[in-house]
């Protein structure tokens, strides 16, 4: 039998949805119709651009044809940036650009991995790593991490697998939870790895949004990872589609021969705006200023609505909170407060398919005006038990 065209092969992946872009288009329909809708449901920054980095953008565009492109300029200036903030030395060669960190993980995982490789991983965890490896026939060893963890992988986590997996991907900050993997525990990760021949990739994507200890980089405890980290967050340029993989030497040559054959390059401008977006520290830091007062009313706020139940967040701009008492289903609750209040957020599903059912996350890369109104709005909602 002929198989349809709209449908997949017997042999192809099969990937979950996103369900948080299910809600997202709800709450865009909602404001299409005329609602206040607040974006709570996706991780990225509300705000801009660092005005430096629009200005050269302009500049480039007035100037330039562009074509595809890597700019050894921005390359020599992320090893420099590594210099500065982790104390670690890069050859520029060892930075691949690449169009965010998406396509950064795509590449560090086909680089590295033969299909039916086992890669661990923690959960809850950024949904795509789970369905990036289905997509490329690695298969997802997932290890749930609780509030006793910290929700975060352990080196004695690890360990605990039978047989060694092939791979692990770690976060620190993580998403859903904002969480961070202490120092020690980041360098028995490391040991671990090297002693069991595990490949290691480390998402450093929410690097420089921290609140109290800074994040360290995985590379200060071994060459040998493969670190993923982009301009989205931090340097607030999502829409860019700006990233960088950075790969020890031996890997340079495959990881490059892949860029070459499956993205070719990241946008020329967002190269241009994004060395420029290096010289804009006082504005960026200015974010991180509003995130923290944000962090400070959520983590004030939460309780008083009933949800007690929560991880603190060490970094990035997440809120991981535990509505089990209220609901079975994070989707349903999810869909159910954005219809109620305007107020769009993520359902725990996307990030633990176990437990997520009751959980949610709340982001606040918002401004903290919208934040207040947020909070506003969904304090009645919740102090009727979810309005059911």
């Amino acid at each position: 039998m002929v198989q349809p065209a709209s449908s997949p092969a017997p042999n192809a992946a099969t990937v979950d949805p996103f369900h948080a872009i299910a809600i997202s288009r709800l709450a865009n329909q909602m404001a299409a119709e005329g609602h206040q809708v607040i974006h709570m449901e996706f991780g990225q920054p509300s705000t801009g651009a660092p005005s430096a980095a629009i200005a050269r953008a302009h500049a480039v565009l007035d100037a330039e044809a562009m074509g595809y492109w890597e700019s050894p300029e921005l390359k020599a200036r992320i090893a420099q940036h590594y210099a500065e903030t982790q104390q670690v030395t890069l050859d520029p060669a060892q930075i691949l650009l690449t169009a965010g960190a998406s396509p950064a993980l795509v590449l560090a995982l086909n680089t590295c991995f033969a299909p039916g490789a086992r890669v661990a991983l923690a959960r809850p965890g950024y949904v795509a790593y789970r369905n990036t490896l289905r997509a490329l026939h690695l298969e997802p060893v997932e290890i749930a991490c609780g509030p006793a963890e910290g929700y975060q992988l352990s080196a004695a986590a690890l360990a605990a697998l039978d047989p060694a997996p092939d791979g692990v991907i770690i976060a620190s900050p993580a998403n859903p939870t904002g969480t961070l993997i202490a120092p020690a525990e980041l360098a028995a990760i490391a040991d671990l790895c090297r002693e069991r021949g595990i490949r290691l990739i480390s998402d450093e994507i929410y690097h420089g949004l921290t609140y109290d200890a800074p994040a360290i980089s995985m590379l200060r405890h071994t060459p040998e990872a493969l670190v993923v980290n982009s301009f989205s967050k931090y340097f607030s340029m999502a829409g860019w589609r700006l990233g960088w993989l950075v790969v020890p030497p031996a890997l340079i040559a495959p990881a490059a021969a892949r860029i070459g054959n499956l993205f070719l390059t990241p946008p020329v401008l967002a190269q241009h705006a994004g060395l420029a977006a290096f010289d804009c520290r006082d504005e960026l830091e200015g974010h991180l200023a509003t995130y923290r007062a944000n962090r400070a009313l959520m983590l004030e706020a939460l309780p008083r609505l009933g949800l007690a139940r929560i991880a603190p967040p060490d970094g990035a701009f997440y809120i991981w909170a535990d509505i089990g008492h209220l609901t079975n289903d994070s989707l349903d609750f999810c869909r159910r407060l954005l219809r109620d209040t305007g107020v769009a957020t993520a359902p725990g599903v996307d990030f633990d398919p176990v437990e997520g059912a009751r959980f949610m996350r709340f982001s606040f890369a918002v401004s903290t005006e919208l934040l207040r109104e947020a909070l506003a709005r969904i304090t009645p909602w919740f102090a009727r038990g979810g309005a059911r």
